[in-house]
């Protein structure tokens, strides 16, 4: 039995997603973690609502072939860097070592275009940081993905990413095929088109080679 588990579910790619990964044939059982129940219902969707904080506790639920981590979030909307690095670096991290524990070889994770530990960028630093510590986790498999801007439907409210899509959008020709906004659907599609390649190492897929799905 193959089963997919995909931590972020409520966000843009994570929804998305999980939507293609239930519609394939390749998963028996696809794992959606989230904070409150799924509205979405399926014959292979089990939905695990838990606190992250406690996430040890879930430990035995969290058993999967493929993880995708798609969880992360913003400073305006948490408020503080301390809260920020808790969901984008604490997060990922416990989920990375407790599926690795229960046998899970392959980790996806969703960073950000410019990640990099060494930045004097607080969000690019964390996002860095967070790949460089589950690469040490040791899984068999491991895929970071970098998007760019992301466009879609969020249904949360991000005013200074709606006025960079309408720019994008409409100028969109000018910027270099590596900072060009990218469909979120492109980055689900290029995670779920990976996890079927089962490459061993560490593989970084930029926001340009993202743009083809």
């Amino acid at each position: 039995m193959k089963i997919a588990l995909v931590a972020g579910s409520t966000g843009l790619i994570g929804n998305q997603l999980i939507d293609l990964l239930l519609s394939d044939n390749y998963y028996d059982v696809v794992k959606a973690v989230s904070r409150t129940p799924l509205e979405m219902k399926h014959g292979k969707l089990q939905n695990i609502v838990l606190d992250f904080n406690r996430m040890a506790e879930y430990a035995e639920q969290l058993k999967a072939d493929d993880v995708f981590c798609c969880l992360g979030t913003t400073i305006k909307k948490v408020k503080t860097r301390e809260k920020f690095r808790q969901v984008d670096f604490d997060y990922p991290l416990a989920l990375a070592k407790l599926s690795n524990a229960n046998g899970a070889k392959q980790y996806l994770l969703v960073s950000a275009l410019g990640a990099d530990k060494k930045s004097s960028i607080f969000y690019n630093q964390v996002k860095g940081e967070v790949e460089e510590a589950i690469e040490e986790v040791g899984f068999t498999s491991y895929h970071i993905f970098r998007p760019s801007l992301l466009m879609g439907d969020r249904q949360e409210d991000r005013s200074g990413e709606e006025a960079a899509k309408v720019f994008f959008k409409y100028l969109g020709f000018l910027v270099p095929k590596k900072y060009k906004g990218i469909d979120s659907i492109k980055v689900a599609r290029a995670m779920q088109a990976f996890a079927k390649q089962l490459a061993p190492g560490r593989h970084v897929h930029e926001s340009a080679e993202l743009q083809q799905y």
